[in-house]
């Protein structure tokens, strides 16, 4: 089937991306108002970007109403300038789930997940205590796109427990933490447990002696 991008709706073409650019890592993004708020949020519209400076991305699409509304994640983080993104893991799944849901306002997400949270080094933000690793940012700018937001963060401070840590590199130990990724809009995610393949990136010389 083709789909002409032009024709079809918003939410067709959402269905279709969101299927095909999988699987997804899962940024929960805690954020903060300007009265000390706290909010929590999942976004599988994430990734890392460049890393001097080290900068995350994340897109962040407007409430569904006619009006152009942000989600309190975007606009706390344009408001305060912090956020911590927190890595979803095998055993904060259920935890992240509870957390997209559209809870009424003053209803926080972190106490309905049962999910406690630990100052961060450096923002005001806290991180959740739960999660194995953690990402403090402030926002270096936020591009409005239509009825989306992409929001670059500079990484300002790196948290991850020690046992997945490997000094040598230092390197993040990715078979034992867990990570979960976002596979399309149906409930669908991907466990990395027990999933690796090795695939050594081919020298040139190794590869072109090879075609001799």
């Amino acid at each position: 089937m083709k789909f002409d991008v032009e024709k079809a709706k918003p939410r067709e073409i959402y269905n279709l991306l969101i299927g095909l650019v999988a699987p997804r890592p899962i940024a929960l993004i805690t954020s903060m108002d300007e009265n000390g708020g706290l909010n929590a949020a999942p976004f599988s519209a994430y990734n890392y970007l460049c890393t001097d400076p080290p900068i995350v991305g994340i897109g962040v699409a407007n409430r569904p109403t006619d009006a152009l509304v942000p989600k309190d994640t975007a606009r706390n983080i344009r408001r305060t300038g912090e956020f911590v993104v927190n890595v979803v893991t095998e055993d904060l799944a259920q935890q992240m789930n509870i957390c997209a849901t559209d809870f009424p306002a003053g209803i926080s997400e972190l106490e309905m997940a049962n999910l406690e949270t630990a100052s961060s080094a450096v923002v005001k933000v806290p991180r959740i205590a739960s999660a194995h690793a953690a990402l403090e940012c402030i926002e270096h700018t936020t591009l409005e796109i239509g009825h989306s937001r992409i929001i670059l963060g500079r990484v300002v401070s790196i948290y991850i427990e020690d046992e997945y840590v490997d000094p040598a590199g230092p390197y993040v130990r990715a078979d034992q933490l867990h990570a979960i990724g976002r596979m399309n809009g149906m409930g669908s995610y991907v466990r990395t447990r027990d999933s690796f393949m090795n695939i050594p990136r081919i020298p040139y010389e190794v590869w072109k002696n090879g075609k001799e």
